[in-house]
């Protein structure tokens, strides 16, 4: 029996119809796999595979002082976007803590389009609209207009350029393009959250199914959220919810290089300035287990009885054949090598902190 208080993307029905396995994922229901989670993992690091990530949120941010808007909001520095370049940027609270990690487009010096977490669309674009408020700028929530299919991996190129006359060879990382996809409008940007190369359509909900269709059609395999995860998480790319929320600021998550003290005043900087300067008190870092087990989110770190940090993500890794994930550890214990105790359902195991990113493709 389908739960019918989940909302659903406009691609539900052909994910059912292409046999993909549907969940409840904060309140959406979408695909957690296809043809299993190791397969779809695989086809993107080798081939191309397609995510329905219609159910992330979209604002716009229009007025003649939008810059002023975001400058102030994030910590990055919006003033370096040209028209066409996207970045990745922390959405702060006064206290240095994410309220989201987002991405932002500069169509032009005063039109932004800002890609925001599904779980947090409504929080964002309150809390957007309430900064907005000393400011010349209109904030709007747009996300039911818009549908979004990731195409990634070594074939998404070949593949999304037979359907678009938008030339896709021209368009470098964290840049984006105008035009039509499959006969329909659509911004294309060269992101994604896998560690491959591939692109991020959007576009209106009604054209969404047909390009998915002919994307599957086309060799392209279409992947759930468990292959999602496992991508991102070789990648080390940050879940909110997860790596970072409202009580991680950027510092200590090692998202530093999106940090930018010497823009200006913007929410959280006296924070984060303080922590530049004298080291965060914890540090998120990659580890891989040294004991049999997978260690999980919200498994506790342990020093004797004393709990002193705790896993934020882990899984398999499919690539490394080997457990991987990330923790928060006291910054003195947080050095490559050091090796730390996580209680596995209470038994204690060995891990030890390793470099990240724990995959990067070959250029």
């Amino acid at each position: 029996m389908a739960d019918e208080t989940l909302k659903k993307t406009p691609l539900n029905e052909l994910h059912k119809s292409l046999g993909g396995k549907m969940v409840d994922f904060g309140g959406w229901e979408l695909p957690v796999q296809y043809s299993g989670i190791l397969d779809e993992h695989e086809a993107v690091r080798t081939r191309g595979g397609v995510f329905d990530v219609s159910h992330m949120g979209e604002l716009t941010v229009r007025g003649p002082q939008a810059l002023e808007l975001l400058q102030r909001s994030t910590c990055n520095d919006v003033a370096k976007l040209e028209d066409g370049r996207a970045h990745y940027n922390g959405l702060l609270y006064p206290t240095g803590g994410f309220v989201d990690d987002i991405l932002i487009y500069r169509i032009a010096n005063d039109d932004y389009f800002v890609v925001v977490n599904a779980s947090n669309t409504d929080k964002d674009y309150e809390w957007l609209a309430e900064q907005a408020k000393s400011f010349d700028v209109e904030v709007n929530n747009v996300s039911t207009q818009y549908a979004q299919l990731a195409v990634q991996g070594p074939d998404a190129e070949r593949v999304l350029q037979s359907l678009t006359d938008v030339p896709l060879a021209s368009i470098k990382y964290y840049r984006f393009a105008q035009g039509n996809v499959d006969g329909a409008p659509a911004i294309v940007s060269r992101t994604g959250y896998t560690g491959e190369d591939g692109f991020e359509v959007y576009l209106a909900p009604e054209h969404a199914p047909r390009l998915l269709q002919k994307l599957v059609d086309a060799g392209v395999k279409p992947c759930g959220l468990g292959a999602r995860d496992t991508l991102r998480l070789e990648a080390k790319m940050a879940l909110y919810g997860n790596d970072i929320d409202h009580t991680t600021t950027p510092i200590e998550a090692d998202l530093g290089w999106i940090v930018k003290i010497e823009k200006g005043d913007f929410a959280g900087r006296d924070v984060l300035e303080r922590e530049k300067a004298e080291g965060p008190r914890r540090k998120l870092v990659g580890f891989e287990m040294v004991d049999r087990g997978i260690a999980r989110h919200g498994y506790p770190i342990v020093n004797g009885s004393e709990e002193v940090g705790v896993v934020t993500s882990g899984t398999h890794s499919p690539t490394l054949k080997k457990a991987i994930g990330l923790a928060y550890l006291p910054l003195d214990q947080s050095a490559q090598g050091t090796e730390f105790t996580v209680l596995i359902r209470g038994k204690e195991t060995r891990a030890r902190v390793i470099p990240t990113p724990f995959y990067k493709r070959a250029k």
